[in-house]
């Protein structure tokens, strides 16, 4: 009664349609490569096979979805290079496409006797049920079942259908047992391998690097920009309002005062542009290390924080503004929410981490998902293989800890 057993017979049924289309696609290879020589032949038998078992098995992770609920991913490394080349190179290469390859040939020559096995068994169940039904409106002949019992009187139709009855609970069982056996074949070959997914992982990893070195490099041309371009035409355009306010000091005309007012809003404009390129990255951090900018933030903050950072070399710039911001975000979220009296940041090297840990005295019950900007502070130390811990009980106290890899320029 449950979906179990209609699930598995679907999923057996299904194969008769894959099997059918790589049928077709091997006559049209038969085509393709009449006119080559023996040797040519084979080759190319064997590289279109190869590559043809990639969308068969994308299709079969698919279609295990019907009886599986457990989702299998790709075993297949990405692409570091684009082109034709670069792709049949990588794939060719990899286990994955000649597991893949060998699962053609098996859904080919041995699986459709499971499935056709499956639905043979349940189709011969139905039609034990459904016979003496049909009888009347179609002429079937003789009905012989099992080779010797001919179903001719009312009670050999009765019998029939609960034969039929008492054979589809076991048959359901079947349908499913042999789906289970397909479904853990095709898990054998078609699934990732452990090497094959930390592969993946660290290819993940080191594309995930290189997008935050490009992040870096534009933020600091950015800052170079603001800071050469922008900044120093600012300051030369107050001096040059400060000099022409100097000469008509003696004034008392609207002409004096919109000098004067010019020169106070360039000089709010250029507040706000120094305040903007410390928010982009701090030069303190650039030039003194991470210890003397969460020293410069704690001062600027209204509740008492207390920093105790020591470590022994300087990191990364990747890793340190991320440390920077990570430690920025936990105060502002300490001054807005936590009502905390006192705060404290330290940092050490441990093993090969640099961990942060910023607490308070406050209230606590801070989320740590989608709560106070914490998932966006966690999804930024993720960007360079760092992660967040967050204690917090109602009443308090708070701790914030970030873990940060240990990459010196040296190491990195």
């Amino acid at each position: 009664m449950s979906s179990w057993p209609w699930r598995a017979l679907g999923y057996l049924s299904s194969g008769a349609l894959v099997v059918f289309l790589i049928m077709g696609a091997a006559m049209n290879g038969m085509l393709f490569t009449e006119k080559l020589p023996g040797y040519a032949q084979l080759v190319v038998w064997v590289l279109l096979s190869a590559v043809l078992g990639m969308p068969i098995g994308a299709a079969e992770r698919l279609r295990l979805r019907i009886v599986d609920g457990d989702p299998i991913g790709n075993p297949h490394m990405a692409l570091d290079e684009p082109g034709l080349k670069a792709w049949l190179r990588l794939r060719i290469g990899e286990a994955a496409t000649w597991r893949e390859f060998s699962y053609t040939i098996a859904l080919t020559a041995v699986l459709p006797l499971i499935d056709f096995g499956g639905v043979l068994l349940v189709g011969s169940v139905v039609i034990l049920i459904a016979a003496p039904f049909l009888e009347p409106l179609v002429d079937l002949g003789p009905l012989i079942v099992f080779g010797y019992w001919e179903v001719a009187t009312s009670l050999d139709r009765v019998l029939l259908v609960l034969l039929g009855l008492a054979l589809l609970p076991p048959a359901a069982y079947m349908v499913t047992a042999l789906a289970a056996v397909r479904m853990s074949f095709v898990r054998l070959l078609l699934a990732p391998r452990e090497s094959e997914s930390a592969a993946r992982v660290q290819e993940l990893t080191r594309s995930r690097i290189r997008l935050t070195d490009a992040f870096e490099a534009e933020r600091k041309r950015i800052e170079r920009d603001l800071h050469d371009g922008a900044q120093q035409r600012v300051v030369g355009l107050i001096m040059t309002l400060g000099l022409l306010e100097h000469g008509l000091q003696e004034e008392q005309s609207d002409r004096a005062r919109l000098v004067g007012k010019a020169r106070k809003e360039a000089e709010g404009v250029l507040a706000e542009l120094r305040e903007l390129i410390r928010g982009i990255h701090p030069q303190l951090l650039t030039d003194r290390g991470i210890a003397v900018a969460v020293t410069e933030v704690a001062d600027r903050s209204p509740v008492p924080v207390h920093v105790d950072i020591i470590l022994p070399q300087r990191l990364v710039s990747a890793v340190e503004t991320v440390a920077y911001f990570a430690v920025q975000e936990a105060l502002t979220n300490v001054v807005k929410h936590s009502r905390a009296r006192v705060a404290q940041v330290t940092g050490r090297r441990e093993g090969n981490h640099l961990v942060l840990r910023v607490g308070d005295d406050g209230v606590g019950g801070a989320l740590p998902k989608g709560g106070h900007g914490l998932q966006g502070l966690a999804d930024r130390v993720a960007v360079v293989g760092g992660g967040i811990k967050l204690f917090s009980p109602p009443g308090g106290p708070t701790e914030l800890v970030v873990e940060l890899p240990w990459r010196t320029p040296d190491s990195a």
